[in-house]
């Protein structure tokens, strides 16, 4: 059995905290991540809660087989499954029911690349363009998933219709950060739509600074600045209930 390297579970186990204390998660959701330089993958158990230990990432394979690890596959394995076999540049995969961000699809929005669209800076890390995935059921057989992932193409992000989100990265780091900030551009996008009509960014500009943002790194950074300090703070408090 292939060894785990202790980074990538260290932020595997950090972000699936984040993920349910800034309520991406909230029981429903899992998150996913590529072992480098294998053919293999861990996702989060079914029905896991906040305390994550990592013996709740089940070890698989390319197969959809479960190596090692404690409990049940979650039946929306497939989302994650599928997306690591077609885009081999992914490393992480994060499935969220995002509040924002999922009622660009049961509006009448555009379903289509141009549902949601950036309308912030940081929102520009997506301004190829937001594809819809028209099923709301469950992805819980292969052909689903599939779909899904042909769906995506080759975005950073797609909104599964009246159902939630797939957001992608090339590691855990860059994939919490596209969740968090995607949510927040969609959230923004909400916001002025209350105002009046969205002003959303010109599509030259926003992949000029969308480029910028990825050539940085600087909201990846930032966003996992954010998740350390969430984790400072959760330790303090503990520290403290202990006294």
């Amino acid at each position: 059995m292939p060894r785990i390297p202790d980074d990538l579970m260290e932020q595997l186990l950090k972000s699936w905290r984040f993920l349910y204390r800034r309520g991406f998660i909230e029981g429903f959701g899992h998150l996913s991540a590529r072992l480098p330089g294998e053919d293999l993958w861990l996702i989060t158990r079914h029905s896991l809660g906040r305390e994550v230990h990592p013996e709740d990432y089940l070890l698989c394979d390319l197969q959809g087989r479960r190596l090692s690890g404690h409990g049940d596959l979650p039946g929306e394995y497939p989302i994650h499954l599928e997306i690591l076999k077609a885009r081999p540049d992914v490393g992480c995969v994060i499935h969220y029911h995002g509040m924002y961000s999922t009622a660009f699809t049961t509006s009448s929005t555009p379903t289509g690349p141009r549902a949601l669209r950036p309308i912030h800076l940081m929102g520009t890390l997506f301004h190829d363009g937001v594809p819809v995935y028209p099923d709301p059921r469950l992805v819980s057989t292969p052909e689903r998933g599939i779909a899904l992932a042909h769906a995506l193409g080759s975005h950073r992000a797609v909104l599964m219709r009246a159902h939630g989100a797939a957001i992608t990265g090339e590691g855990v780091v860059e994939a919490i950060a596209g969740a968090f900030l995607f949510e927040e551009n969609a959230q923004r996008a909400l916001l002025s739509a209350q105002l009046g009509e969205p002003q959303w960014l010109e599509d030259d500009l926003a992949a000029d600074a969308g480029a910028e943002l990825v050539r940085t790194r600087g909201p990846f950074r930032r966003v996992w600045a954010l998740l350390e300090a969430d984790e400072a703070d959760d330790a303090a408090r503990s520290q403290g209930a202990t006294r």
